[in-house]
């Protein structure tokens, strides 16, 4: 064989052993330096380009995540991720997440118009139906798979809502609401267009299908400063008061509001609301608050300060001082003993036995611990068990007796936000606003999650919404369903 043909030969070989891909999948070598080669060509071809971003993950999954590019599914390729100063519509991982994030958000909104959900798989009205009759299913275990049902038939349907400023419907935004305890009263603050906040109440009386119309009450009562917290007082009668926790500004300290229900026009049914005390304390930089109905603290409520508690009677003005070792973000009181029960930024949830004073160091009657800030707390009807949410998205049900978590309740997202906890014991759920703008229900009993509601508002940080749940909206006629308060708009998902 003379040099020129096994030159030619070794050639050939060389050739057909790149070509063959099983090869050329045994070399890393070569597989990288095509990747790379590949991508480098897609990058200089594609980065003017806008690529989808609608698809899910499940399509990205298969491919490998290179540092400073992202794989589009849809188009099969690799774009490269660009600083926001080097191109006027840069593609940030930020943004890919969000255009993904609005993409699940407007698929779940159609699925949720086209058709039903089913809490659990398995369960109709008539295997239900059928179960009972047999004896599988007891009237308590009935009762509460029934009303589980409804949960997944609520249809979303706008509420109008008028009042005698129009305009000021069409700009302001719906900061928080807060239905009374008979649920026939809506408390609103709302944002105002200019800056600040101010109050309402809407009368739910006028909630009845099929046309969705209410009324709101507004006064002239306006703040320029943060509202913190807010809850109903009993002062005059059950609900006569709303109180309201204002962070300082500038010069001006914080403070607690005592406002009556009776500076709303026609907020209460006629006869039973009287002008009521309108008065401001003085508070620095309270966090939460909580009113009382316990029998021993008449007349009090509690503001939740920084390393601090203050317990103060609105009749006497007399004050009582708890010191703690962190912020006090959460509080409610229990109904049948004297205590209250505080959340804190440390993580401790802790309990002031109001028996014993604020002297020595009695007063600590109950801890428990989270891993992250505690947001909220709700003591449940017999006062044996609490339910605490965190700021790590932990919601925990806790045994009071033993000082032990029997339960958590899974789905829930939280970061850094004050997300409050809604119970309902009478229809057994549990209800929660993540930060992620999603509301789930749970079931109480077995920390099942039935179901997940998008918001009707593309997902933001200024635009979580705040919602009530109540069997009974607009009192003790009314029908069951969720409010959310989102925006400029109010939605009731009501049974169908």
């Amino acid at each position: 064989m003379n040099k020129s043909s096994w030159q030619s030969r070794r050639r050939h070989g060389r050739r057909s052993h790149q070509q063959n891909p099983w090869f050329r999948l045994r070399d890393p070598e070569d597989r990288s330096d095509s990747q790379a080669a590949q991508l480098a060509q897609d990058s200089s071809h594609g980065d003017d380009e806008s690529p989808s971003t609608s698809s899910g993950t499940a399509g990205a999954s298969s491919v490998p995540e290179l540092p400073g590019f992202y794989f589009d599914p849809e188009k099969k390729r690799y774009f490269r991720l660009l600083p926001g100063h080097n191109n006027c519509n840069p593609l940030t991982k930020e943004s890919i997440r969000q255009k993904e994030m609005e993409s699940k958000r407007l698929r779940l909104l159609e699925e949720e118009d086209k058709q039903k959900k089913i809490a659990r798989m398995g369960f109709n009205a008539s295997s239900m139906l059928r179960k009972s009759q047999l004896g599988f299913l007891n009237v308590t275990s009935y009762c509460h798979l029934a009303h589980e049902l409804r949960l997944s038939c609520m249809e979303r349907r706008k509420v109008q809502i008028r009042s005698l400023d129009p305009s000021a419907l069409a700009s302001d935004r719906f900061n928080l609401i807060l239905a009374d305890t008979n649920s026939d009263r809506l408390f609103t603050v709302n944002d105002v267009k200019v800056g600040g906040s101010k109050y309402g109440i809407i009368n739910l009386q006028s909630l009845k299908t099929p046309t969705l119309k209410v009324f709101m009450h507004e006064n002239l009562y306006f703040t320029n400063r943060k509202v913190n917290s807010v809850c109903w007082a009993s002062l005059n009668h059950l609900d006569s008061h709303i109180l309201l926790c204002l962070m300082g500004l500038a010069e001006t300290p914080g403070c607690a509001t005592l406002l009556p229900a009776s500076l709303f026009v026609n907020s209460h049914p006629a006869g039973i609301d009287r002008p009521g005390m309108l008065c401001s304390f003085r508070i620095p930089g309270a966090w939460s608050c909580a009113w009382s109905l316990n029998i021993q603290a008449n007349n009090c409520f509690s503001t939740g300060l920084s390393r601090r508690v203050l317990l103060t009677n609105v009749v006497t003005g007399h004050r009582q001082s708890f010191g703690t070792n962190s912020d006090v973000l959460a509080q409610q009181f229990a109904l049948m003993v004297p205590l209250l029960f505080n959340g804190c930024r440390s993580g401790e949830i802790f309990a002031i036995d109001l028996r014993c004073g604020n002297q020595g160091k009695g007063w600590k009657a109950t801890r428990l611990f989270h891993d992250s800030a505690v947001t909220s707390v709700r003591i449940l009807q017999d006062e044996q068990y609490l339910m605490a949410s965190d700021m790590a998205g932990k919601i925990k049900l806790w045994d009071l007796r033993t000082t032990k978590c029997i339960r958590q309740y899974e789905g829930h997202v939280n970061e850094y936000a004050y997300l409050p906890l809604h119970v309902h014991e009478e229809e057994g759920i549990l209800v929660a606003v993540g930060q992620d703008c999603y509301t789930r229900i749970w079931s109480l009993h077995d920390a099942h999650l039935l179901r997940t509601i998008p918001s009707p508002y593309p997902a933001s940080k200024a635009d979580i919404p705040s919602v009530a749940f109540s069997s009974r909206l607009g009192g003790s006629r009314g029908a069951p369903g969720l409010l959310m308060a989102v925006g400029q708009d109010l939605y009731c998902y009501s049974y169908s």
